[in-house]
């Protein structure tokens, strides 16, 4: 089931940062991977500042992140714990954010390069390489962006 989140899913959003990333953490930087997985004060900010949704399956296995500005969206923080890779959640949480995300004309991620399993599956869906690098903490922050139509609903509030 995907759902909203609440400021009651703050830990199982943390757990699961932490457990989808923790394979990656000596490819970032302390500073990435810190911001990456989050801490208590800043899921909180992502949860006032972005739409931040979950997937629960007995506990809460993935999530991500979404907002908008006008005509255009960003994905943030997309992560599954490693059991639950290869089982459709990844899929089902980027589809409701996309929804989420109704009337946006273009959508962005950005992305590292150690994430070479994400980066597979984001262009499996459609997203492509900007050509946009910026720094994210002394790591290269690689920018992808898909162009939406306007059929998608978005979750009932």
């Amino acid at each position: 089931m995907i759902r909203r989140a609440t400021t009651a899913d703050t830990t199982g959003i943390l757990l699961c940062l932490g457990a989808a990333f923790q394979e990656f953490r000596g490819d970032y930087t302390p500073q990435g991977f810190a911001d990456t997985v989050l801490a208590p004060a800043t899921i909180e900010r992502r949860l006032r500042e972005m739409t931040v949704l979950v997937a629960e399956e007995g506990g809460i296995v993935g999530t991500i992140a979404c907002a908008r500005n006008g005509k255009e969206g960003h994905l943030r923080g997309m992560a599954v714990l490693p059991v639950w890779r290869g089982r459709g959640v990844a899929e089902k949480l980027l589809a409701a954010a996309e929804a989420e995300l109704a009337g946006c004309t273009r959508v962005t991620l950005d992305t590292t390069a150690p994430l070479k399993r994400a980066i597979r599956f984001y262009e499996k869906h459609g997203y492509r390489r900007t050509g946009r690098v910026t720094d994210f903490f002394g790591m290269p922050l690689y920018e992808y962006e898909k162009k939406l139509g306007t059929g998608s609903t978005p979750l009932s509030k």
